[in-house]
């Protein structure tokens, strides 16, 4: 098996994220901006942090908005391997398409939607020590929250005995969920059709246990949360916020009456601005006077945020502008949108169209 600083890694960022609608209208889902850095950017730092340097990740919806941003990955210190499907086959059937990529040795796999600070590097170990052929990175979820999630059962040892799709409470057999974080070994592609649709929760996983085959799971207890949502979207982003997640914020933390404003290079705030929770304001974005930020609020760079303006566990996007005396509570506002004078807004989530004016007015 190959040391942790030669191992592989690929993330699955082909998918539509058709549930973050219509924010995915403007971006693919693994550029979702969380604390205005988009999620995979998150997920590359994090696999950089534990030793992953040589990735791939395959793109399909929207393919050039990724390669155009991540390039061939060195602006992030590693090496990135860029793939585009021309038609979907599912999670399993897309790292198939990177089997040349990875079929070197032990190689991780993760969703391209995830927002984490698992210990990547001891699921390895776990996964070795084990002599697994696949290992999932498993999480305790409440009860109440299973049916959003693929469900594992393990047995003393820790080995996966059987899986449950989405079940309701009154049916789930555990409260141990998948993470969408995989450690496999090569011969899984053994396992797998040559061509044709094929899954890991529904299929891959399932068929290994049925076979008797050693697929491990490995509990983890960082922080982790998928963006799949825009519920779980603002709250990932107030999540990081908050500090629950490690993360890299771009910005000076400041102390701002009874809150805390991190704020980016060349940003300003006007005078009278009330602070009751956290924000983040991004580069050379520009606060007004007599602002109200309530709770979480996540301003990206190049923003307008006129007088007035109050703003509640929102999310605003690079490039928007808020007018004056605009209210917005539990929204997300998206790249370039216009939010107009002394309008009110609860649970709003807003783009700008495709067009030359690039402006949207809610």
């Amino acid at each position: 098996m190959q040391g942790r600083n030669e191992m592989k890694a690929m993330i699955l960022a082909a998918g539509v994220g058709s549930r973050l609608d219509p924010l995915t209208s403007q971006v693919p889902k693994p550029l979702v901006p969380v604390v205005n850095t988009p999620v995979m950017e998150h997920i590359i730092n994090l696999l950089r942090s534990h030793g992953f340097t040589e990735i791939c990740a395959n793109l399909h919806y929207l393919p050039e908005k990724i390669v155009e941003y991540f390039g061939d990955g060195s602006r992030f210190g590693v090496k990135l391997t860029l793939r585009h499907e021309q038609k979907l086959s599912g999670d399993a059937g897309g790292v198939r398409s990177c089997r040349d990529f990875l079929s070197s040795g032990t190689f991780l796999v993760t969703m391209g939607d995830l927002l984490t600070d698992a210990d990547l590097s001891a699921i390895v170990a776990k996964h070795k020590e084990k002599k697994a052929l696949a290992s999932i990175a498993v999480k305790q979820v409440p009860l109440s929250e299973v049916h959003r999630f693929g469900v594992v059962v393990t047995n003393g040892d820790g080995f996966i005995t059987g899986f449950q799709e989405k079940p309701s409470a009154e049916e789930a057999l555990s409260t141990m969920i998948s993470t969408g974080i995989y450690v496999l070994e090569p011969e899984v592609f053994d396992h797998m059709p040559a061509a044709g649709d094929f899954g890991f929760g529904r299929q891959l996983f399932p068929q290994l246990v049925a076979k008797g085959l050693p697929v491990l799971g490995v509990e983890i207890e960082n922080y982790w949360s998928d963006v799949g949502t825009i519920q779980q979207y603002r709250e990932s982003n107030f999540d990081a916020l908050a500090g629950h997640v490690a993360l890299e914020m771009k910005g000076t933390r400041q102390m701002m009456g009874a809150g805390e404003v991190w704020l980016g290079e060349g940003a300003t705030i006007g005078s009278g601005i009330k602070v009751t929770g956290q924000a983040l304001v991004g580069k050379n974005s520009r606060i007004g006077k007599n602002c109200v930020f309530d709770g979480n609020v996540v301003i990206g760079e190049d923003c307008v945020i006129q007088d007035g303006v109050q703003l509640k566990d929102t999310v605003i996007w690079s490039g928007a502008t808020v007018e004056a005396d605009a209210h917005l509570e539990h929204s997300v506002i998206g790249y370039g949108c216009v939010v107009s004078n002394a309008s009110k807004h609860f649970e709003v989530a807003a783009v700008a169209p495709v067009s030359p004016l690039n402006a949207c007015a809610v």
